[in-house]
């Protein structure tokens, strides 16, 4: 009796030996990686921060997630190609560093939006607009967007050596742009030249004068502390909503399963509010901050940018043309803002 007992508990032990590795790989949580090139300080980045917490939470630990900041895995303007590839499980990067696959995710640059609020930005991109730019997303790169685009703030000009009292003091300024046709056109439309450079190299650059001036935002220049690569001057004239378009793999996607993907993006839809009050907050203190480390600010008058917004729709078809805007998603964004 005893021996045919310590045979079964042999037999128990062993047979719990061989299960217990599929139970705990059963109970692993799913990992998510996301990068960001930009700095922790960033709202981007205290946006995914935060909702990776409450992922966590949500999830009872089911889903962890991880930030790569200031471009440790990719810079934004190679990040997509990484997701597509699944280098990487998510990434929320610039809409205008996705205009090479999707060049309608420069809709923001019809000077319709320029020197507006930002509700009529989020009129498009919240609505049939966005809608349209999230298919096209989707079926390039394979991925889920998973709800409201992140805002970043308005963005501006900055200088270095030249003061920033008129849109015409730009003229035959080399000019860093973030990426994108829309924003070449309008740096060919005041007079300068444009420059690309990936985010992390930006101070470098802007301090051996590669650049004169750059388009950015108040946030931005503030968390890389752009004075002290000489950042002097600002015409805030508010040319566009900058925006992050939040996004993970399919791959990834299809691992969570049907109430985890209702789970993640219904999370999303609860904070997004929260977290576009918390970058306008942080677009506001950035520019107190860079104001109290030198930085000149110009608010153009509200006739100036009227002015400018009407010279600019006046070569509006240049700018569709340059950025191979569809015809589908220039009506959607007249339908959306009136």
């Amino acid at each position: 009796m005893s021996l045919r007992l310590s045979r079964r508990a042999v037999f128990g032990a062993a047979a719990a030996t061989l299960v217990s590795p599929a139970i705990l790989r059963a109970a692993e949580p799913l990992k998510i990686r996301c990068s960001l090139d930009t700095a922790p300080s960033h709202p981007r980045n205290q946006t995914i921060v935060d909702y990776f917490e409450k992922l966590a939470k949500a999830s009872n630990g089911g889903i962890v997630g991880e930030v790569f900041h200031s471009g440790q895995l990719f810079a934004d303007l190679n990040v997509s190609k990484a997701l597509l590839q699944g280098q990487v499980e998510m990434a929320a990067p610039g809409a205008w560093t996705l205009t090479g696959l999707v060049p309608d995710c420069d809709m923001v640059q019809l000077p319709y939006f320029y020197g507006q609020s930002s509700e009529t930005t989020h009129k498009a991109t919240d609505g049939k607009p966005g809608q349209y730019v999230n298919q096209q997303l989707m079926g390039k790169l394979h991925t889920q967007v998973l709800g409201p685009w992140i805002d970043l703030g308005y963005q501006n000009w900055y200088s270095t050596k030249t003061a920033l009292n008129h849109l015409s003091d730009l003229k035959g300024l080399k000019i860093r742009s973030p990426g994108g046709a829309g924003i070449s056109w309008r740096i060919k439309f005041v007079g300068g030249i444009a420059n690309t450079t990936a985010w992390p190299n930006v101070p470098l650059a802007l301090s051996q004068g590669t650049f004169d001036a750059l388009v950015s935002t108040d946030e931005s220049c503030n968390s890389a502390k752009l004075w002290e690569a000489g950042v002097k001057y600002s015409y805030a004239d508010h040319q566009f909503m900058g925006q992050y378009i939040p996004m993970i793999g399919n791959a990834t996607w299809a691992k969570l399963g049907a109430d985890n993907q209702k789970m993640m993006t219904d999370l999303w839809a609860q904070n997004i509010g929260g977290y576009r009050s918390n970058a306008a907050a942080s677009q506001a203190n950035g520019r107190k901050v860079m104001e109290s480390n030198g930085v000149k600010f110009t608010d153009p008058s509200a006739d100036e940018l009227a002015a400018a917004r009407k010279a600019m729709l006046g070569d509006v078809d240049a700018l569709i043309k340059d950025a191979k805007l569809s015809p589908e998603i220039v009506k959607l964004v007249k339908e959306a803002i009136g």
